[in-house]
């Protein structure tokens, strides 16, 4: 049968441009012609209408300008339902007035369509982008079971802070066969300390998998199970924002990544929610400032508070912290700018998306300097890469491949993506107060163990003072010792550490108990026992045990009001941070009486 033809203005590039991206989409079904050279077969039209609108021509039918459009489009697949869209009441007016409008405006749609789209409006490819970015994922991966690997014994060991054993026996009492969905891990098979370590370093050992491109389909769903299984018995240490958007980013990452080693070219639509997810972290981060009511991120006084009241600031934080006033507020400013803009940048077309991205990315690079949020900044940068194509990279023509999208995975994808975009809709409305239906409530109730749709927002009310415990130990009871954390600020005169993407659980957390009293972090007296049973994991998570080689008898906490020392304080004794006693957090105990 004689195929469909669509004539159009050679002579237009918007005309070239949009042609070209029509071609891809329909393939062979539909051949295209310009006016110049194809008037002189169709004379039944005036060669000035030509110049006027595209003319399509089937056999015993011929039209043109948006009719010819949405006729032409529905050879492509998946969208026969165009001609039916047309013929909806009060459609065809509009679609046509459209028509004429842009017609009539062709050189600014032109140079419209070059800024948004570059050279080439056919979709690039995304061969090269999604190799990267899953290596990306598995870098974070590994950076994330390196860092845990090192901390888990003293966190849910045996000997540890919140022992994992402990946890999973109570939940198999009071939760019965629920306990396997409502604590997903395969830590039901074994809780012991070496079982968790292997965990740990199993992980490590499959990110390598991503990150090389070897049986990465296997090595994503071996990443995020293990990971969700240790994120399931962490309790509070393991409850930090990357963590579960490590686990949502992972979940899409076992749906892009090849399976086989001949496999179909990577999905679109699992890059796509890779990019939502981008877009979600980012507009929530950013509403929840905004709805909180705190009156600092209104008049953007908040970063003359946040350097230095930030959990773990980096010696970079003492400097910034040093601006004036003015330019806490512009970066205030910008910061609300990149939060609310330039998400909205990723739903736009590919070269508007890109600069969106660096926007996100370049917010990540700061806060990384002045900051340690464990791989959170890596991994945010690592999403933001998901929103260029290999035309950014320099790579033009996909790699070819003939092999069809096994169904398993567009159906996979399809209701991943349903799950996604219907919780992350009503999360982002329940921001403003809205409570969702009763149906999504269950639903977001139903899939909550599986960490793996999220609502995000960081710093939502910013703290105006900082509060810091102090350990002291002694082993009579009258002279006491300050026992120092690892990386938490303690000693004045010690730097703020930079340690991202190392992610230390216990500092981090103290950071929160600070905010707080004892019996809001019922972990920290399970510390403080630890360390007077001498317990080797839980002091690895110290610093060096003021007492020497002795055990303390005894233990208590104090607290601290503790700033970043001024200038002149700093250049007369090197102190970074100045600190005054406010009185006991945790009171004396020992385990001799």
């Amino acid at each position: 049968m004689k195929r469909p033809v669509l004539v159009f203005d050679g002579d237009c590039g918007f005309c070239r441009l949009w042609i070209e991206r029509a071609r891809f989409a329909t393939g062979d079904m539909v051949d295209y012609a310009p006016y110049q050279t194809a008037a002189a077969l169709h004379k039944e039209v005036p060669r000035e209408h030509f110049a006027e609108a595209i003319h399509l021509f089937e056999p015993g039918r011929t039209t043109r300008g948006a009719e010819a459009v949405l006729r032409a489009l529905a050879y492509a697949p998946c969208m026969p339902w165009l001609p039916r869209f047309y013929a909806v009441p009060g459609v065809a007016p509009v679609s046509e007035a459209a028509y004429r409008f842009v017609a009539a405006r062709r050189p600014l749609f032109t140079r419209l369509t070059r800024l948004l789209w570059g050279e080439s409006t056919v979709p690039a490819p995304i061969n090269l982008t999604v190799r990267i970015v899953l290596a990306g994922i598995g870098l974070c991966y590994l950076f994330a079971f390196v860092s845990l690997g090192a901390q888990a014994r003293g966190l849910i060991g045996s000997d540890g802070i919140m022992p994992a054993a402990a946890m999973l026996a109570s939940a198999k009492t009071q939760l019965g066969a629920a306990r396997y969905w409502m604590f997903p891990s395969v830590a039901w098979l074994s809780s012991s300390d070496w079982a968790l370590s292997a965990y740990c370093w199993l992980g490590g050992l499959a990110s390598f998998g991503l990150v090389f491109g070897m049986a990465a389909g296997p090595c994503a769903l071996i990443c995020w199970t293990l990971y969700l299984s240790l994120s399931a018995i962490g309790a509070d240490f393991m409850s930090f924002q990357w963590d579960v958007l490590l686990l949502e980013a992972g979940l899409i990452a076992c749906f892009l990544a090849p399976w086989r080693r001949k496999a179909a070219a990577p999905s679109r639509g699992a890059l796509w929610l890779l990019r939502l997810l981008l877009l979600k972290l980012m507009l929530q981060s950013g509403l929840v400032k905004i709805l909180s009511g705190d009156p600092a991120w209104r008049d953007l006084t908040a970063l003359i508070y946040h350097y230095w009241t930030q959990p773990l600031p980096t010696p970079l934080a003492w400097w910034f912290d040093r601006m004036p006033l003015w330019s806490h507020k512009v970066s205030c400013f910008i910061l609300f700018v990149i939060e609310f803009a330039a998400p909205i940048l990723i739903l736009f077309p590919r070269r508007a998306r890109a600069a969106g991205a660096a926007a996100i990315a370049a917010l990540m690079l700061m806060i990384a300097l002045t900051g340690n949020y464990g791989f959170f900044n890596a991994l945010t940068i690592v999403l933001c890469l998901s929103c260029l194509d290999d035309r950014f990279l320099g790579r033009s023509e996909p790699a070819r491949s003939n092999i069809a999208a096994p169904k398993a995975r567009t159906w996979s994808i399809n209701v991943v993506a349903a799950l996604s975009l219907t919780i992350g809709l009503f999360q982002t409305l329940s921001l403003f107060g809205a409570v969702p239906p009763a149906p999504v409530r269950a639903l977001i109730a139903a899939v909550s163990p599986l960490r793996s749709f999220n609502r995000y927002g960081l710093f939502a009310v910013m703290t105006r003072t900082r509060d810091e415990i102090a350990i002291e130990v002694s082993s009579d009871g009258r002279e006491w010792l300050e026992w120092p954390f690892l990386y938490k600020p303690g000693d004045p005169r010690r730097a703020p550490p930079l340690v991202a993407p190392h992610m230390p659980r216990l500092d981090w957390q103290c950071w929160f108990a600070a905010l707080g009293e004892p019996a809001d972090s019922p972990w920290f007296g399970n510390l403080i026992f630890r360390l007077l049973e001498g317990s080797p994991s839980v002091r690895a998570q110290m610093g060096p045990n003021p007492l020497g080689s002795s055990a303390p008898l005894y233990a208590r906490a104090m607290r601290y009001e503790t700033a970043f020392a001024s200038p002149e304080r700093r250049r007369a004794d090197g102190s970074w941070w100045t600190r005054t006693r406010k009185g006991l957090f945790f009171p004396v105990v020992s385990l001799k009486r």
